[in-house]
């Protein structure tokens, strides 16, 4: 390809980006409608405010809102840091639950494209909500055993009797008060899950560990509320139930 059929492209691609773009004032406010699409297939929209010299672009909190109501919620702590790192690589910043861009007329179009960016990163989050949310309760209870000086063993793998590998998250080692204890986070607590944690725990990895080793099942109930059976299916099989919301109850024999 000649360098005037690549340039040819990009002028195609500028002409298409340009008839894509509608804008629309609203009330003094420039209304931006972009062809960029987020994860509903909805065009991303920036609003520009001017004052004086300043031009502020915002999504008016679109994204942010989007994000929660899709389960993935922005709360103090590594989440959050997560979402400030994001931003602050694209110069944008967050006032309230708007994503923000500050501008001037001279780099305007670098700015906008710098918050189109900034929103679609954001955006991309609820594609990794999931399993971004399951590793940073995982670095919460991390974070919780360190702060109790509980001395643990991270992702520990063990063969079960079965030949089959089971990783844990947490292994404490036994102690003079305490056996071995072997701990699980479990984000969303489901029968699946549950009943992944007893097939792995009880029926293939409790008897190749000390006899007197015990299975704990840290359950996050902060952003849900888990239903009483789920909870009780494990005592029968001598995992021990945590509740998030009630971990500082446990301290002691964790730490022991």
């Amino acid at each position: 390809m000649s360098f005037s059929e690549c340039q040819d492209l990009v002028n195609t691609y500028t002409e298409w980006l340009k008839q894509k773009i509608s804008v629309q004032d609203i009330d003094g406010v420039c209304e931006i409608t972009t062809p960029f699409l987020d994860h509903h297939n909805d065009h991303l929209q920036i609003y520009v405010k001017k004052a004086g010299d300043t031009l502020t672009l915002t999504d008016d909190g679109y994204i942010i809102r989007d994000l929660e109501l899709s389960g993935f919620k922005i709360a103090p702590g590594k989440r959050e840091q997560i979402l400030h790192s994001i931003l602050n690589g694209f110069g944008a910043h967050l006032r309230g639950d708007e994503i923000i861009v500050e501008a001037r007329t001279e780099n305007f179009s670098q700015k906008k494209h710098n918050m189109i960016q900034a929103m679609l990163a954001v955006n991309d989050l609820f594609v990794m909500a999931k399993s971004m949310v399951a590793r940073v309760f995982k670095e919460d209870v991390e974070k919780y055993l360190r702060s109790h000086q509980v001395r643990f063993i991270r992702s520990v793998k063990f063969t079960g009797k079965s030949g089959l590998d089971h990783s844990f998250d947490f292994v404490i080692p036994a102690s003079q008060k305490r056996p071995e204890r072997v701990v699980q986070a479990i984000n969303h607590p489901t029968r699946q899950n549950i009943g992944f944690l007893i097939f792995a725990w009880v029926q293939d990895t409790k008897d190749v560990r000390p006899i007197e080793s015990t299975a704990y099942a840290i359950l996050n109930d902060s952003e849900q509320v888990i239903k009483p059976d789920l909870i009780s299916a494990l005592n029968p099989y001598g995992i021990k139930p945590l509740l998030w919301s009630k971990r500082e109850e446990y301290v002691e024999e964790l730490a022991e």
